[in-house]
């Protein structure tokens, strides 16, 4: 559904993308990940075909990006970090005008945008100005507009910048609807960690260069060498970090300095050397009340892999 190949953009010397190559089939929500600069918004302008790349292809649909422009604007429901808004227009109108510009004819458009408005939480605001809306609601109702011509594929950069926690929780719920119609979806987010659900898989590029792919599960696992282990242990503490530091695995061993009874520590093994651990813990005499591992997020991910990448 979206392959770029060698994808390179070049400013000069500077080089803004760099080789890029990623495939995602349809139906796949693909989570791009990476600081501002990075180059996500770079790989989005040319696969909506607002740049032309220095050299390389992509492809939606079978379509190349430079070779057929038109058609692949016709596959693609695109929504940028920043955008315009017709401030005179109401809400209906807002998105009247963009269905007119695709050529949806009258009566069809009168039936889709109260479907639109229902989809986006915005039926209520039908007829208010968009100069009015909150952050938040203009971008459910951009978001009604990049999908007013029923797009087989949505390329959403940031779409829940800015917003506030209960504007990011609707917009969390309107991406997993339309990945339930089975939309394929491009997405980067400063808050992508909280989209790990949603997301099949995840891209993680740093300075231009796509430094990781993979569905978000082998993502994860190759993060299972270096495990964060968290014990808490009854009044043995110097006991448990003597014990602990004659581990080979065991390295960079913490205590909390809220909670002294607490220990941090990387472990490099697997699940079943991990239990192994806690049974020669208990074995020695350590009073633990708590064993657990520490949860990876996707932003523990992206600061992993790019860890020293330049």
């Amino acid at each position: 559904m979206i392959e770029t190949v060698n994808l390179t953009k070049k400013y000069g010397n500077f080089t803004a993308l760099d080789s890029l190559s990623l495939k995602i089939e349809k139906g796949t929500v693909f989570g791009f990940v990476g600081h501002n600069g990075a180059g996500k918004s770079t790989t989005f302008s040319i696969l909506s075909t607002l740049l032309a790349p220095t050299s390389g292809t992509a492809f939606v649909n079978g379509f190349d990006v430079t070779q057929n422009p038109q058609m692949v604007r016709k596959h693609i429901g695109y929504m940028p970090d920043f955008f315009g808004v017709y401030d005179q227009f109401k809400a209906d109108e807002y998105l009247d005008f963009y269905g007119a510009s695709y050529g949806i004819p009258s009566d069809q458009r009168k039936k889709l945008i109260p479907q639109l408005l229902e989809l986006v939480n915005l039926t209520s605001k039908k007829d208010s100005y968009v100069d009015l809306l909150s952050r938040g609601m203009k971008q459910r109702l951009c978001l009604a507009r990049a999908l007013i011509h029923d797009p087989e594929v949505l390329i959403l950069d940031e779409p829940a910048s800015g917003l506030d926690p209960r504007a990011r929780i609707e917009m969390r719920e309107i991406l997993r609807e339309l990945k339930n119609m089975g939309k394929t979806i491009m997405i980067s987010s400063h808050i992508l960690p909280e989209l790990a659900e949603m997301c099949d898989e995840i891209g993680v590029i740093n300075s231009g260069k796509l430094v990781a792919t993979g569905k978000v599960e082998e993502i994860h696992q190759q993060l299972q060498a270096n495990k964060v282990l968290k014990v808490f242990v009854i009044h043995q503490i110097e006991e448990a970090i003597r014990f602990f530091e004659d581990i080979p695995a065991v390295s960079n061993i913490q205590v909390n300095d809220q909670k002294d009874n607490l220990l941090s520590f990387s472990f490099e093994g697997t699940d079943e050397e991990q239990v192994y651990l806690l049974r020669k813990a208990l074995e020695a005499g350590i009073m633990i009340s708590s064993f657990s591992q520490e949860e990876t997020n996707l932003e523990d991910i992206f600061l992993e892999i790019t860890k020293g990448v330049e």
